[in-house]
């Protein structure tokens, strides 16, 4: 055993539960693990995976806001409205949760492989493992959150500070400033790897394991890949492999298609397609508690939550684009399995009957787009919709799925559905979200997913788009396409269409699991958000722009023994 003893962080820090199926604990002193540190191990790897759920709940809000799968109904006084209006301040609390609870996991697992020495028994080995494995995610969800995507000079662009454990001397250390995003990728690479050798035994999901090592790296060297249009074909070949390694190995499998509309509603544990998530149990909710749970912005469910942020029209119209969705109950027919996330908010009268309305999203001042719902009148075979004072004829489009057209009076042809009246939160339909709710059933359970043999799928697929093996790529592609979309798969893919066909299934298929930002900017791609919302809704984010990624928090900055350089401010 190695000399290092835990001091600082892990000496006199105390530990909430992980609610784990491990030795729940309270707190430790430094005597009683420099006693006896082996009888310590398994309390202090349940405080490592605790700091996972601080950390997972402001990663999904800087991963998934930021993107266009969601909009808000309006401003926020709360931080994370940053995150969607792209108004990026380094006072930012929602940010200083992230980075403080992420660098807490990075010191307790580092302070656990110093102080453990390797190959003293299998056991050891595998909690050393699960320890690396945490260690490698942190600085990768970091790299990608406060510095630049990789094809962007990442020998000279900034991530973020490596730092393996508590110095002995904490009283007059010095830490070091941000390391490259070269040489942050290389960390978490070279943790990730020594996890995948050292994890043996496979508890489930919600431990670390080889397959969620490697499915992790698959993902890190798919962002080390470059873009479709000047790939780098060693990592791509790397993301490939790791790809490879999990879909072969057998251990996890795709849901069906009817099980996949359920997917949400599952613990890890019972989820066969699920190869890491932050285990999140109902008892660390406590009534209202449920209001502040990742899914609680996105619906209001038994009385619980806010419900203030819905699907966005691109991301519906993204779910529409093979066949309507048809969410009304008496009509219900999803297209898209992955509409079964999606949950308008229909009104009912007094009598439960709903009233029919014509949709559609008009212009509505210069750079404004809104909704309509306006009310429907059927006489014989002619349909009209009246808003305010104004009648529309509506012109059919596809009868057989009730989308039409009308010649509104600014002169432009709108398109639209036949629905019933979704209530409305301020001006905007709720189209509510549960895909981050109803884990067994339970208001707004959530256990963070962070990786699943779906998106290691699309991961393949991208990585052989890039190598120019498109038929391999297309076989991937399909093998999640038609899972949502029964007969929806692609007869041919090509350099002319797999990069936007490839992010476009990532996005429907990982959209709400805080992935969208980093897919478009990491592939050179720009983001924009042309759809109803409080947002600038016809700003243009190029992957370039500064605001790509997220400040230091200032916080981490006057606290930090040492220098840590701000990302720029332009």
């Amino acid at each position: 055993m190695k000399k290092t003893i835990l001091i600082a962080l892990l000496a006199s820090a105390t530990f909430a539960s992980c609610e784990l199926e491990r030795t729940p604990f309270g707190s430790m002193d430094s005597g009683k693990i420099v006693s006896d540190p082996e009888a310590s191990l398994e309390s202090l790897l349940n405080g490592t995976y605790a700091q996972l759920k601080a950390w997972s709940d402001p990663m999904h809000r800087c991963g998934e806001y930021a993107g266009d799968n969601i909009m808000i109904r309006g401003s926020s006084t709360d931080a994370f409205y940053e995150f969607i209006s792209f108004a990026r301040t380094p006072n930012n609390y929602r940010l200083a949760q992230f980075w403080d609870s992420g660098y807490k996991a990075i010191a307790q697992a580092s302070n656990i492989i110093n102080l453990f020495e390797e190959g003293t028994s299998a056991e050891i080995d595998n909690k050393l493992g699960e320890c690396y494995y945490i260690r490698g995610l942190m600085y990768f969800y970091f790299v990608r959150a406060y510095g630049r995507p990789y094809y962007q000079s990442p020998e000279t662009n900034l991530g973020v500070p490596i730092v393996n454990g508590t110095p002995d001397d904490v009283i007059n250390m010095t830490l070091p400033d941000r390391a490259t995003v070269k040489e942050t990728y290389e960390q978490v690479i070279a943790d990730l790897k020594k996890a995948e050798q050292l994890l043996t035994e496979e508890n489930g999901p919600i431990y670390a394991s080889a397959g969620a090592a490697q499915a992790l790296l698959s993902r890190v060297y798919l962002y080390m890949s470059g873009t479709y249009e000047s790939p780098n074909t060693e990592f791509a070949q790397l993301a490939a492999d790791y790809a490879d390694k999990v879909i072969g190995s057998g251990a996890y499998s795709l849901l069906p298609r009817e099980q996949f509309m359920k997917y949400n509603t599952y613990t890890p544990e019972n989820n066969p397609e699920t190869i890491f998530a932050v285990k999140r149990v109902a008892s660390e909710f406590s009534g209202y508690d449920h209001y502040y749970g990742v899914g609680g912005m996105y619906a209001n469910i038994g009385g619980m939550g806010w419900g203030e942020m819905y699907a966005s029209a691109k991301y519906i119209s993204l779910l529409n684009e093979t066949g309507r969705n048809d969410w009304r109950p008496d009509h219900y027919k999803l297209v898209d399995a992955r509409a079964a996330f999606i949950e308008p908010t229909y009104s009912e009268d007094a009598s439960g009957a709903y009233k029919e309305v014509f949709r559609f999203i008009k212009d509505d001042g210069e750079d404004i787009l809104n909704y309509v719902q306006a009310d429907v009148t059927r006489s014989g075979s002619t349909i009209t919709c009246k808003e305010g004072d104004d009648t529309y004829t509506l012109t059919p489009v596809d009868a057989a799925q009730e989308i039409y057209s009308i010649q509104y009076k600014d002169g432009k042809t709108y398109t639209g559905v036949l629905d019933y009246f979704i209530t409305l939160n301020r001006v905007y339909p709720q189209f509510y979200i549960t895909k981050a709710s109803r884990e067994g059933e339970d208001s707004h359970l959530h256990s963070p997913v962070i990786s699943r043999l779906g998106e290691v799928y699309l991961n393949r697929a991208e990585a052989q788009a890039k190598l120019g093996n498109y038929d391999l790529a297309l076989k991937d592609l399909n093998e999640i396409r038609t899972r949502s979309i029964v007969g929806g798969g692609y007869a041919s893919l090509n350099a002319t269409n797999a990069g936007d066909r490839i992010d476009k299934e990532r996005q429907l298929e990982l959209a709400f699991q805080a992935e969208r930002s980093y897919d478009v900017f990491r592939n050179g791609k720009a983001l924009t958000r042309e759809y109803p919302g409080p947002h600038n809704q016809f700003e243009t984010i190029l992957p370039t722009d500064y605001r790509v990624v997220y400040y230091i928090p200032q916080s981490a900055i006057n606290s930090y023994p040492g220098t840590l350089t701000q990302n720029p401010t332009n």
